[in-house]
């Protein structure tokens, strides 16, 4: 199939589907006499299986070693559950940082008067000044 198709039944772009072609992620299988990149319904599975790991936050090269996992029938799960367990720990980390920032931003506006004055504790901690400056 075209690459329109596969991006459709893909979920994604066409440009992502290109670049995934680019970077060697999931290659089309070959080019119709006209030119069009021509996808088979394998290729298609794995542009779903990488809009997937990418839609849980996998970078780029843990899709790329995933891929390899899925496609290897003699893989351990271990290593794909390995990967899985990184990328948890990266997202408990940005829930912490995510978690730090608003209770930083409720901290500014409980202190904003929020009336018709100039001064605003908010604007200040966003410039990164002290109250004194």
């Amino acid at each position: 199939m075209k690459i329109g198709e596969a991006a459709k039944h893909a979920n994604l772009p066409v440009k992502t589907v290109r670049y995934y072609a680019e970077i060697g992620l999931v290659v089309p299988n070959g080019r119709t006499a006209s030119g069009y990149r021509e996808y088979s319904d394998t290729a298609v599975r794995k542009l779903q299986f990488v809009a997937r790991a990418r839609a849980f936050g996998f970078a780029i090269p843990a899709c790329r070693e995933l891929l390899s996992l899925y496609e290897d029938r003699s893989r351990a799960s271990a290593d794909v559950k390995r990967i899985a367990s990184a990328r948890i720990d990266e997202i408990e980390e940005k829930l912490q940082e995510l978690a730090g920032l608003r209770d930083e931003l409720a901290h500014l506006v409980e202190s904003c008067a929020g009336n018709a004055r100039p001064d605003c504790p908010i604007i200040t901690g966003l410039s990164g000044q002290s109250r004194g400056v």
